[in-house]
């Protein structure tokens, strides 16, 4: 297994240009049992109603993501930028609720364009590796008063040192006609960018998401380790605290533990 580099992930130099139209990792892939000490039933109360159902979300569920990138275009106008296309799915399955027929609880889509350029000075004592300008859709296919979306450009830069790396990004909200506008409070929770701060060491990955609306306080972390176990295989333990788990719960905190597998492809 390679040791992870941001060169490769996004093939920034000649060395490790792989061409287009090829499936590459993008967020990570993992599947993971989560427990929460309170889930947010209110969404689904009115439908819970109608079919007669009596007891509330299950606290524990099964989550996993799915997603990768392929490049579109490798130097774009004969300038070191490359486009590509980005596409995860991230899924939360009630699997032990058997009385509501273990339903999926939300599922998050999220496609997006990109392009990406290489970049080569140094800052805080790290080495800047790229520039990301970003395009991103993200909704949960719903419809009536449990549909949420949101639409956003972004730039993010990409910095890496000795088994550091640092993603931060900033972004802005394609605002939609009122009348189609689910969540329009949406950046009061989510705030207006990210950072995640990973460290490598020994097949070790330990990483921080950090998120924050300084003018609303309010957030979200969430800290994750996956540690090796065999070939392409990790295992995952992470903790979510704040705003924002998935598009439903954009306004509602809770705290959430999870364990399973990561995929390293």
């Amino acid at each position: 297994m390679r040791d992870f580099s941001l060169a490769d992930h996004w093939e920034l130099d000649q060395a490790h240009k792989r061409g287009v139209f090829n499936f590459r990792p993008h967020q990570v892939n993992y599947l993971m049992l989560t427990r929460t000490a309170h889930p947010n039933n209110e969404p689904y109360r009115p439908f819970r109603r109608i079919a007669d159902l009596t007891s509330d979300l299950a606290h524990s569920e099964l989550v996993f993501q799915l997603g990768f990138k392929m490049k579109l275009v490798e130097s774009a106008f004969d300038k070191p930028v490359d486009l590509w296309f980005g596409y995860t799915q991230n899924s939360f399955w009630q699997a032990g609720n058997h009385e509501a027929s273990s339903p999926f609880r939300e599922t998050n889509y999220q496609p997006e364009l990109m392009a990406v350029t290489p970049l080569h000075f140094s800052v805080l004592g790290m080495n800047a590796r790229f520039l990301n300008l970003g395009l991103v859709h993200q909704s949960n296919g719903q419809t009536s008063t449990l549909s949420r979306s949101w639409n956003r450009v972004y730039a993010q830069v990409g910095l890496e040192r000795a088994g550091w790396t640092v993603l931060g990004r900033v972004w802005k909200r394609v605002n939609e006609a009122a009348a189609d506008d689910d969540n329009r409070d949406i950046v009061d929770y989510m705030g207006r960018g990210d950072v995640v701060v990973t460290y490598r060491s020994n097949g070790n990955d330990y990483s921080a998401l950090l998120r924050r609306n300084f003018s609303t306080d309010r957030g979200a972390v969430q800290l994750s380790w996956a540690f090796p176990l065999a070939g392409h295989i990790k295992g995952y333990a992470h903790v979510f605290s704040g705003y924002g788990q998935s598009l439903i719960d954009y306004n509602y905190y809770q705290n959430t533990v999870g364990v399973g597998l990561l995929g390293t492809f």
